[in-house]
């Protein structure tokens, strides 16, 4: 069982900048992949960002320049850097972890809330 808890959402003014963390219970990044997703009211949820276990990346395209996503393997945490936020952004914020072979073995975050008002 992997546990995953976000932190580091809250407001911030259109053109702010945020960053989440994505702390995993064990060293689990060799073995999964890593993806940060997003869900608006009203809307599906949907991928912003993935890092897999050899440190690719692939972004969303309506965050692609804006958001980074990283991780540290000592300390077993990944990161989202948002930068040049925009009120479209707002939105739970979800960590995921889903298994590169037994990818059944797939697991979630609680979420964090991003608000971009001024």
């Amino acid at each position: 069982q992997v546990q995953l808890v976000e932190s580091g959402g809250g407001l911030v003014q259109p053109g702010g900048a945020l960053r989440l963390s994505c702390a995993a219970s064990g060293s689990i990044f060799s073995r999964y992949a890593m993806g940060w997703y997003r869900q608006a009211p009203g809307k599906q949820r949907e991928l912003v960002a993935v890092i897999i276990s050899g440190g690719s990346t692939n972004y969303a395209d309506s965050v692609k320049g804006r958001f980074t996503i990283s991780r540290d393997n000592a300390k077993n945490t990944m990161y989202l850097q948002m930068n040049g936020l925009k009120p479209e952004d707002t939105a739970v914020y979800y960590c995921n972890a889903r298994h590169t072979i037994a990818t059944m073995l797939d697991y979630w975050g609680q979420g964090t809330q991003v608000t971009v008002s001024s």
